[in-house]
Parts: structure tokens; sequence; C-alpha cells
């Protein structure tokens, strides 16, 4: 039992031993400006070391990266490895990410222009600040720097046409918009009903003549009501509340308020109606009229 104890604190050790000493880093790093006005500035760079002076971005020029990723000390390709830049002088954080082309043998190189550089980055106000990301797949700690160097970008004569871009869509809280409708018309206008309702009240002594000379005969209408007063009350009473019906659509009502009550009086009158003008054939077969 007390050998037990003493071997599994050393075997703990051991194991977060090899667990620190598992983690990605990178050697033999150099950070070249590639200008072609004022000549290639090639500097080391280290994890631990940041540069002290920022590098000059023109519109013409870049800034290669060339370093050896390394796993636990041995030269390897990871699975990722990234040059970040963030903004530092705005509050929004923006990263942008540039991969590099990596060996087998874990030699990796990234080159960036001015022109590759987001538009929020272009028209910064401050430093960009490098980081360089190291990560695979495994237990091996995965390698994200603090800011190793800092670039500063220079657009020259440029600099006044970059900063008038147009900021990109951000989906997010906007202020409440306040619709004002007209009020719908709830009555048509004057004229026109006057002119429809004139229209139709012409047409009544158009009605009466032609009942008088087809031989209409208002007599017969007690003899119908008595026959069949249902039908005819009923048939009768549908016509007016047709006509009701339509004065309100007219008026007032909608069209799905119209058209249920339409389609009632309708059924109710083909129903009645049947009957009532079947009286009346009766009566004219009979001779009777």
């Amino acid at each position: 039992m007390r050998l037990l104890h003493s071997i599994l604190p050393a075997l703990a050790l051991a194991a977060s031993g090899v667990s620190a000493a598992s983690s990605w880093s990178f050697a033999d790093a150099t950070v070249t400006r590639v200008s072609k006005t004022e000549g290639d500035v090639k500097q080391p760079l280290a994890a631990t070391a940041p540069l002290k002076n920022a590098l000059s971005l023109g519109a013409k020029d870049s800034i290669k990266i060339v370093l050896t990723a390394k796993d636990s000390g041995k030269a390897k390709r990871p699975h990722q490895a990234f040059l970040v830049l963030r903004e530092t002088a705005d509050t929004t954080g923006l990263d942008a990410h540039f991969p590099l082309t990596l060996k087998e043998n874990g030699k990796g190189v990234v080159e960036i222009a001015q022109k590759d550089l987001p538009v929020q980055h272009s028209v910064s106000s401050g430093p960009l600040s490098a980081r360089i990301v190291i990560g695979s797949f495994g237990a091996a700690q995965a390698l994200e720097t603090d800011g190793l160097f800092e670039i500063t970008v220079n657009h020259g004569d440029d600099r006044a046409a970059a900063q008038s871009h147009t900021p990109a869509l951000r989906y997010g809280k906007r202020e409440q918009i306040i619709h004002q409708f007209r009020a719908p018309v709830q009555t048509p206008p004057k004229i026109i009903s006057i002119f429809f309702a004139l229209a139709v009240f012409a047409t009544f002594p158009a009605v009466l003549v032609a009942w008088a000379a087809l031989g209409g005969n208002v007599g017969d209408a007690a003899k119908s009501f008595s026959s069949a007063p249902v039908s005819h009350a009923v048939f009768f009473g549908a016509l007016v509340a047709m006509e009701g019906a339509l004065f309100l659509y007219h008026v007032q009502w909608t069209l799905f308020q119209f058209l249920p009550v339409a389609g009632f009086i309708s059924v109710v009158a083909f129903v009645s109606g049947s009957k009532a003008l079947g009286e009346i054939q009766g009566r004219r077969l009979a001779g009777q009229r």
C-alpha cells in the first residue's frame, strides 16, 4: 500500500510533464516587408519577443512570413496555421485570418498585400496587431501568440478615397418605424351613388310599362298569396333582403361580409321561388291566367 501511494504521485508528475511538453510552437521564423520602392526589410520573429517597430504596408507592398511549425520540438505539419490580424484602435476587434501554405516538414509561408485586407482593416485609424495560431488534432496544445508585431496601413494619396467607403449592412436592433395609414373610405363618393340611384329608379317606369303591355294582372296577387302564401312571401322577402344586402355592401360592408349573406339569400330565393313560380305555372296551365 505504501508502495502504491509513493508511485501514484510520481506517475501524475510524469504525466503532467509529458502533457506540458506536448505543445505546438514555431522556429526559424522571419517577417519580411516586401517593397518595390523602398526595398525589402527582413526581421527575425519569435513568439516571446514581439517586434518593437510597426511594419508599414503600402499600396504596392506585402508582408511575408516564413516559419517552421514544431510539435513538441519536432518539425511537423499542423492541421491549421493562420496569421491573424486584429484591429487595435477600434472597439470592434475585427479579425482577419490568412492561412499559411504548409509542407510536410512543417515549413509554412504566407504573404499578404494591402489589397488582401478587409475594407475595415484598410481604413482602420490605428495599427493592426498580428498573431500566429497553430493547432492540429491530437493531445498537443495549440499555439496562439500575443501580438508579434503591428502593421500600419499606408494609403498615400488614396487615403481619403479609402476612408469614404460605405459600411456593410449589419443586422441588429433598429429604430421603431411607425406607419400612419389613411382611414379607409367608409362610403363611396356621393356623385357616384346618386348617379347609380337615379339609373335604378329610372328603370321603374319602364318595368311598369312592360308589365302592363305583357298583360300583368295585379288582381291575381290575392289568389297567388292564398294558394302559396309562404312561398310567395319568402320569395318576395328574399328579393328585398338581397337589395338591402347590396345597399349595405355599397355603403359599409366588405366583400367577405357580403358574400355569406348573399349566398344564404340566394339559396332561400331559389327554393321559395321554385315553389312560387310553380304555383303561377299551374294556374297558367289551368287557363286561369
